[in-house]
């Protein structure tokens, strides 16, 4: 009986490690899509609101679109309000600290793919949890990581990258930590250090495609 007790404690206990882990890593996220969202108002010249605006909807966008696709309302963004505020509080700090407009580019970009990588992890965690399957769960681990930086890019008035042939590949990569998490996570595999290997390798990727200019394939008749 002291067997079977122990041994529920120890899984009650690897569980709430699992989920403090998961809340790190989406806080993770949500302050590097703010940082992603605050430098591209710093670049457009945008002013200390349209930083917040652009900094908040970066950073919760994509995690507001999965929850109401898998029937999580209303959103964890509008339950708990530690996600905004982590978003206000990062763009508040780099409206204060920001590099100078001509070195946003590089900073912006490691940002963005940090929080690309840990948001197609705990965006596939959120919706396997909710029921959806291992394909299903991956692209709306997928949809979580891209949401933020295509909302992102049209309140800037661009073009979203995702949809941009010049652009270095940006979904194939979230696909893929997506991918990966959601295999774990149908296998079974999937523990705190894992799920950082697959967000890892997602945010390395996003980082090669961006220093050599991977880019999708063309269709034959659009390259002439």
């Amino acid at each position: 009986m002291g067997e079977v007790v122990a041994t529920a404690q120890l899984a009650a206990e690897l569980d709430t490690a699992a989920t403090a882990v998961h809340r790190i890593g989406e806080l993770a996220g949500v302050v590097a899509f703010a940082a992603s969202g605050a430098l591209v108002a710093i670049r457009k010249r945008f002013d200390v609101f349209g930083m917040v605006v652009i900094a908040a909807a970066t950073a919760l966008g994509g995690g507001i679109l999965r929850d109401l696709l898998v029937g999580r309302t209303p959103p964890a963004a509008f339950t708990d309000l530690t996600y905004l505020c982590a978003a206000v509080l990062t763009a508040l700090v780099l409206f204060f600290v920001a590099p100078p407009r001509r070195l946003v580019n590089g900073p912006m970009e490691v940002a963005d793919a940090i929080g690309l990588g840990l948001f197609s992890v705990t965006g596939t965690v959120i919706a396997y949890s909710a029921n959806a399957g291992a394909p299903t769960a991956a692209l709306l681990g997928m949809t979580t990581a891209i949401g933020g930086g295509v909302i992102r890019d049209v309140l800037s008035g661009e073009v979203p990258s995702v949809l941009r042939p010049d652009q270095d590949l940006y979904a194939v990569p979230a696909l893929c930590g997506a991918t990966a998490t959601a295999l774990l996570l149908h296998f079974g595999l999937y523990y705190a250090w894992t799920g950082l290997l697959a967000a890892l390798g997602a945010i390395t990727f996003r980082l090669l495609a961006h220093r050599y200019q991977w880019h999708a394939p063309l269709a034959r008749h659009a390259r002439e």
